[in-house]
């Protein structure tokens, strides 16, 4: 499409104020507006308009025919070891057969934390304060290691942070790991539109451009070619994790067994609720289809039901942590579409393929007025589309959920203070590395909280996990003993 054909597609679209300044914009800009506008889907932001920015009364949740979904229990909390045995043996034997890649979303930026940089790159660790992207990389080389094949690790940025990424990883030398398996991407976004479905300049010469949300990483893995990538390389598993939590298992063996071994497009962690309210999704089964309903959807009277037993009915809490089969990514990347519709034609128009809904969001989203000059709201003024990641289970056959212990593998890092803070993560890292030693043996004096006394740190390439951990830890010709500043790599 031609500079006219483009600019004429947005005046017939009802659009045409993105070129409202056109013609008093230098060259460069000019080129940059245009590369920005020929991103948009104007057929996709009609029916967000449509459907989630002009609809009369708002999206509102179906919960209806709901019920808590089942989940593979662990076997300390009543879960059949040999179901646990078969499956760690299953996922064992994929990372051996080079079918596993693992997969991260990292296209935020630290600002919540009142940090200037990408999320990844901020320091997390007790003692050697290693950035979140080095503690990733040292488990999946682990890994690598432990199996026999390297494994390839791709990386969702976004555009406001992928320069800095690529150039924090060629800084640290990969931090270790080959640099032909380590692969950069950058996420998809959208335009904001004002409250009657206009699209918003930030600029006189930029567009209001937002990310699509952790659920637009089925679609950038697509648009990408990683997905071709993963099918030349043999790879079929994709393990997929967020960037802000660093105690997950980036690669779980048990988690990808119990994945193969039911045959599911798509399978998920859940750790039981800390309490009633807390601000996780709930796994739920709708209609026969597992779905997760976000806390802020399900009624507090739904969220406090307890069983005969007393338990909690919505027990169980979505933490982000998925399996994903490749081919089952690249036939939800086939486009997306706003909540309620959920199928589209393909471009054959005949087969229909299921689509990510759009959710959306009101936002204060700086704009300009009709004379360009800059406006900061100080309301919401717009409406941000993003997609969820969870959304994608619905459409999933055989879909399977796993419980895995919160002290164990979640421990995010996302405001500067208080819950979910670098100082609680630093303090889980501690709780953990305790738990490893006490449970070899190891003299380690700890509060009622578990927390020890002793500062210390482990390597994911010493041990990743707790039963890693035991067997490196039993491999040492002397003991170390636990005081502060205790490292073992």
């Amino acid at each position: 499409m031609n500079i006219e054909q483009l600019i004429s597609s947005f005046r017939a679209a009802g659009q045409g104020q993105v070129f409202a300044f056109w013609d008093r914009l230098p060259a460069a800009a000019q080129q940059e507006l245009l590369a920005q506008a020929a991103e948009v889907d104007l057929a996709e932001v009609e029916r967000l308009n449509r459907t989630l920015v002009l609809k009369s009364g708002g999206a509102t949740a179906d919960l209806t025919d709901l019920s808590p979904a089942p989940y593979e229990r662990l076997p300390v909390n009543g879960g059949s070891s040999a179901k646990w045995a078969e499956a760690q043996a299953a996922g064992e034997a994929a990372l051996r057969a080079g079918r596993v890649a693992a997969f991260t979303v990292a296209g935020g930026q630290g600002t919540r934390l009142g940090y200037d940089g990408p999320k990844g790159t901020f320091a997390v660790t007790p003692l050697r304060k290693k950035p979140l992207f080095q503690v990733f990389a040292e488990k999946i080389k682990a890994v690598g290691l432990r199996y026999g094949r390297p494994l390839h690790w791709f990386i969702m940025t976004s555009h406001a942070n992928h320069a800095q990424t690529e150039a924090f990883f060629v800084q640290h030398k990969y931090f270790g790991l080959d640099a032909g398996r380590v692969h950069f991407f950058r996420q998809g976004r959208m335009p904001a539109v004002d409250f009657a479905g206009r699209i918003l300049l930030e600029t006189p010469g930029t567009l209001a451009l937002s990310p699509d949300g952790h659920g637009g990483s089925l679609r950038a893995l697509h648009r990408s070619g990683a997905l071709d990538l993963m099918k030349a390389e043999g790879i079929d598993t994709i393990s997929y994790f967020q960037v802000d939590n660093p105690i997950v298992r980036c690669v779980d063996p048990a988690f990808i067994g119990f994945h193969l071994l039911a045959g599911s497009e798509m399978s998920s962690k859940m750790v039981p609720k800390a309490y009633p309210e807390e601000k996780v999704g709930h796994f739920c089964i709708q209609r026969g289809k597992l779905v997760v309903v976000e806390y802020s959807d399900m009624p507090l009277a739904m969220q406090r039901e307890t069983t005969p037993a007393g338990d909690l009915r919505y027990n169980a809490g979505s933490i982000a942590i998925h399996v994903i089969d490749r081919e089952f990514a690249r036939r939800l990347a086939g486009g997306s579409m706003e909540k309620g519709e959920g199928r589209r034609e393909n471009e054959g128009g005949n087969a229909e393929v299921p689509v990510l809904p759009f959710h959306r969001a009101d936002k204060k989203i700086a704009t300009v007025d009709a004379a360009g000059q800059p406006v900061k709201p100080e309301k919401a003024n717009g409406v941000k589309f993003e997609m969820f990641v969870f959304d994608a289970l619905p459409f999933a056959r055989n879909s399977v959920v796993i419980e895995t212990g919160r002290a164990d593998e979640f421990s995010p890092v996302k405001n500067a203070e208080g819950v979910d803070s670098p100082q609680t993560c630093r303090d889980d890292q501690l709780r953990q590395f305790a738990r490893w030693l006490k449970a070899v043996g190891a003299h380690v004096e700890t509060d009622a909280t578990g927390l020890p006394a002793a500062a210390v740190e482990f390597s994911p390439l010493f041990g990743y996990d707790a039963a890693t951990f035991a067997e490196r830890w039993q491999q040492l010709p002397v003991k170390p003993v636990v005081a502060d500043g205790l490292y073992l790599e």
